[in-house]
């Protein structure tokens, strides 16, 4: 590792979580490259969920819980 990527390191791990977050986002999304048989499968994942969703197979969580309970966790 080199001097710079230290010093970025180490001043990103001084961020509070929520920045951090946002600093892996942007660094994974600049990784990620397209890759049509991992697009498939998780097409193929969403229409699954749809369809287990639609059928009662599994329930929807309101987005105020999700937030509420994970919040508390980020703060």
């Amino acid at each position: 590792m080199t001097t710079d990527t230290k010093r970025i390191l180490k001043n990103a791990l001084e961020l509070p979580a929520k920045e951090r977050i946002i600093i892996v986002d942007h660094l994974i999304s600049s990784l990620d490259q397209p890759d049509e048989h991992i697009d498939s499968l998780w097409r193929k994942e969403v229409e699954d969920r749809v369809e287990a969703h639609q059928s009662g197979k599994i329930r929807s969580v309101p987005l105020e819980e999700v937030l509420s309970k994970y919040s508390k966790q980020w703060k």
